[in-house]
């Protein structure tokens, strides 16, 4: 077994996991581990933008009211101040330093999207502002010679002695190497794990591991019964979903039901613009009146040329199943997109395990509270990447001797077992764990998704069978916190529990080998 030692192990190759990554390097010798390729992410794929109040008419606390609405009173206000504050420097910092957000002349162009009451939304190449942001700060961090990557490389455990992290056990795909990397620090930045349900927007990488592998260590597991569905995702029968950006909505396009109607000015002052939770869950009820499984998107009434150049790229993919996004009603409905909750952190990203920090969409900082207010997430990745970078600078022990695992392997026999458990997961959770849930429902979705964790638990050494067993298990610790938190609020509605309870504004807490308990949330 390859044994290397580092100041620092990133896990994770998005916006978060490259902010940590650089920041870190001020600070000593630095591994990135990403089980794919560096540029593979959420954060690249984002259309949107970053939000940030950089405006003369904009401020952080505009900012902050914003996305504390949004998060139905479960953000903690204390984190959510330091991501307003410090992320506009963040965002002026990259400003400094080159990034070619767009402009009309000397002025940012400036979008709106659903929840923000300014224009906020700075964006890059239009509508590939997550590309753009993600290989920028990919040039930094290759710039810095004393960061070292590992792509095709994933982390299978993390190494915990004398109550403390001490290193990570990783699988070579390319080698079938197994490697163990020391360090005093680990900053896990492994993203989200929309891709376990059937219809998702994010890439294939985004399956939870980060969540298994912070729960298995004994970490704890917050809000993560609020999975948050983006209303617009483009349905065509029998292809992957793909995101309509938000901002598409901020410019003006309509919702419209199956008779043509625009139905969201009725629901809500914002409409179109309205928190995605009510978008979403508004959506979903005009689908479930009608005989289609989709409703339509329109900017037939809008500035056609104004809105190909702002939305080239999306027009440009549309273009690839016949559509223009100018002259067609496009056939949308909501798709699993961004995980609320994740490893419970403090302000200063680190986990209840010394020397384990988190940030990005893994991490439950308390900012994004029961649903997530657009383009605050690439905002998260900035600052939290740079305060776990800061905070495990400040860790003085070295680690000492290490217990070496027993080594993982590849059967290739496996495989097939493997896909037909994911594809059985991904059924459990669009049928129980969607956009609306209820008792019964739940019940059945933590009972087969505990069965299939026990059957797969003593394989924890043959990597297709441990992938079945952490996808259920993190499906399970979904399922459980939706069972258990009997109201409807933010990303998460019970048809059995349609309104928000008082006794439910607290963050649902899971840890391992302890009972489930809720925390207050810090206002």
């Amino acid at each position: 077994m390859h044994v290397l030692e580092f100041d620092t192990v990133v896990i994770g190759s998005g916006l978060a996991g490259l902010s940590a990554a650089y920041h870190s390097s001020e600070f000593g010798k630095v591994a990135i581990v990403t089980k794919s390729q560096l540029d593979t992410s959420n954060s690249y794929y984002a259309q949107g933008g970053i939000a940030a109040a950089i405006s003369k008419d904009d401020s952080p606390d505009k900012h902050l009211h914003d996305t504390l609405v949004t998060g139905r009173g479960l953000c903690d206000r204390d984190a959510v101040e330091i991501l307003v504050n410090e992320g506009r420097d963040r965002v002026l910092e990259l400003i400094e330093l080159g990034m070619p957000f767009d402009r009309e002349g000397k002025d940012f162009v400036l979008g709106l999207e659903g929840g923000h009451s300014k224009r906020r939304i700075l964006h890059a190449g239009g509508d590939a502002t997550g590309k753009a942001l993600t290989c920028f700060k990919l040039g930094l961090v290759q710039s810095k010679k004393n960061i070292e990557s590992f792509e095709y490389v994933t982390a299978i455990k993390l190494l915990i002695q004398e109550n403390r992290i001490q290193g990570v056990h990783a699988y070579d795909f390319k080698t079938g190497e197994n490697i163990v990397f020391k360090t005093k620090a680990v900053i896990m930045a492994t993203g989200g794990m929309s891709r376990i349900f059937a219809r998702s927007t994010n890439p294939h990488t985004a399956t939870g591991d980060g969540i298994a592998l912070a729960y298995e260590a004994g970490a704890q597991i917050s809000d993560i019964e609020f999975i948050q569905f983006h209303p617009s995702a483009l349905y065509i029968p029998n292809q992957e979903a793909y995101l309509i950006s938000e901002a598409v909505r901020g410019e003006g396009a309509w919702l419209l039901n199956n008779k043509g109607e625009r139905f969201m000015k009725d629901i809500h002052p914002l409409a179109e613009l309205a928190p995605r939770d009510v978008v979403a869950y508004s959506i979903f009820r005009q689908i479930q009146k009608s005989k289609e499984k989709f409703i339509y998107l329109s900017l037939k009434h809008l500035d056609k040329e104004k809105i190909r150049k702002r939305f080239h790229n999306i027009n440009q993919h549309l273009k690839e199943f016949g559509y223009d996004i100018t002259e067609d009603f496009l056939p949308i409905a909501p798709a699993a997109h961004y995980m609320v909750g994740g490893v419970r952190s403090n302000l200063d990203a680190e986990t209840n395990i010394p020397g384990l920090f988190v940030c990005g969409e893994l991490a439950s900082t308390g900012v994004m509270g029961a649903n997530r207010l657009a383009s605050n997430s690439l905002l998260e990745c900035l600052v939290f990447g740079k305060r776990a970078s800061e905070k495990a600078a400040k860790i003085e022990t070295t680690p000492g001797d290490i217990d070496l695992p027993t080594p993982v392997y590849i059967d290739e026999a496996n495989e097939a077992v493997f896909l037909d458990y994911r594809n059985q997961i991904a059924e459990i959770m669009s049928d129980h764990l969607g956009i609306v849930r209820n008792k019964t429902g739940l019940e059945n979705a933590v009972q087969r998704l505990s069965e299939i964790a026990e059957q797969f638990e003593g394989h924890t050494n043959e990597y297709n069978l441990l992938k079945i067993r952490n996808e259920a298990a993190i499906c399970r610790l979904v399922a459980k916190a939706a069972l258990i938190r009997e109201e409807s609020r933010g990303g998460h509605i019970r048809e059995d529990f349609q309104s928000e309870n008082p006794d439910f504004k607290v963050h649902s807490i899971q840890e391992k080998n302890n009972e489930f308990h809720f925390e207050p949330v810090r206002e």
